[in-house]
């Protein structure tokens, strides 16, 4: 059975503490529990104050078979900011924009280069879902089609540097497209003749929202999912929907990372469970305990806090 475990974010100490709770036990090939199987949903480098010791425990864990680990977007975003062109120059040039969080994990390993080169290595190797039997893991949001695009156009193992160049260089391709779906979810685009203000009186262009509804009908505040601001309770207009669709009540459990949840709710409905608990602030990381039910329950989430 598995121990789902949300992004770290380079807090290790809170990691070790989690998994002496889970019950695993430290050996020479790393955390351990002969009856149970850790599962990361990414975003496990960046922000926090120990990023090196975490890769290091998470990818011996999973070298060893003690775990699985999905990539998130922090893990993406530092592949390709390592990523060289034909003339051995770094491809993303400054200013770094989406590639600033980053900066920490980087200067962690200024002085073991080596060392960083084979975990980036090691990051490509890592998948973008897990489909296991009876879950899901992703680190954003499970789209039954961008699942199908990677599984078809991807081929199974290392992910190869050119798929990172490409997504880098082509944002509007489909290979971009479905890869951050998965690994950022869905992002409501405000149209630009259109000004809602939330309660912290700001008018966002954009905000993560619920993958999983069904969507017409529902409010601005229904469709977001973000923990740092409210909606008022105006009916979004149909046409500028986007065009998605709801994750099935009866679809498998899917659990996910991502979208900084520090007061939670972390279960969402009986089979979507997000646990990312927005670390680097809250100084809380959390798990939930799968041992095969079909219907997610309270009791079962595991929470260390500092």
């Amino acid at each position: 059975m598995y121990d789902i475990i949300g992004d770290v974010h380079g807090h290790a100490q809170l990691l070790k503490n989690l998994l002496l709770e889970l019950g695993y036990e430290k050996t020479t090939e790393g955390y351990f529990n002969p009856n149970r199987k850790a599962v990361f949903v990414g975003d496990f480098i960046n922000r926090g104050p120990q990023i090196k010791k975490t890769i290091r425990i998470i990818r011996k864990m999973v070298e060893n078979g003690n775990a699985f680990a999905v990539l998130g977007n922090h893990e993406i975003n530092v592949i390709i900011a390592y990523l060289k062109d034909k003339k051995g120059n770094l491809l993303v040039k400054p200013p770094l924009k989406n590639f600033i969080s980053g900066l920490k994990t980087l200067n962690e390993f200024i002085s073991a280069p080596e060392e960083w080169q084979e975990h980036l290595r090691w990051l490509r190797t890592l998948p973008l879902f897990l489909d296991l039997e009876g879950i899901r893991i992703v680190h954003a949001c499970w789209s039954e089609e961008a699942v199908e695009f990677v599984k078809q156009n991807l081929p199974a193992g290392k992910i190869k540097k050119d798929v990172f160049k490409k997504i880098y260089k082509n944002p509007g391709s489909e290979l971009a497209k479905n890869i951050w779906l998965l690994t950022k979810g869905v992002q409501f685009e405000m149209p630009g003749d259109l000004k809602i203000i939330n309660n912290k009186g700001v008018s966002p262009r954009s905000f993560r929202m619920r993958w999983w509804e069904n969507l017409p009908g529902k409010t601005f505040e229904e469709i977001s999912f973000e923990s740092k601001f409210h909606f008022p309770d105006y009916t979004v207009p149909p046409e500028i929907l986007p065009d998605i669709k709801p994750y099935p009540a009866n679809a498998p459990i899917v659990f996910f990372g991502h979208y900084c949840r520090g007061n939670g709710p972390y279960i969402i409905k009986p089979n979507i469970c997000c646990l990312d608990t927005c670390i680097a602030g809250s100084k809380m990381l959390l798990a939930y305990r799968w041992s095969g039910e079909h219907v997610l329950k309270a009791e079962n989430l595991v929470k260390i806090e500092q």
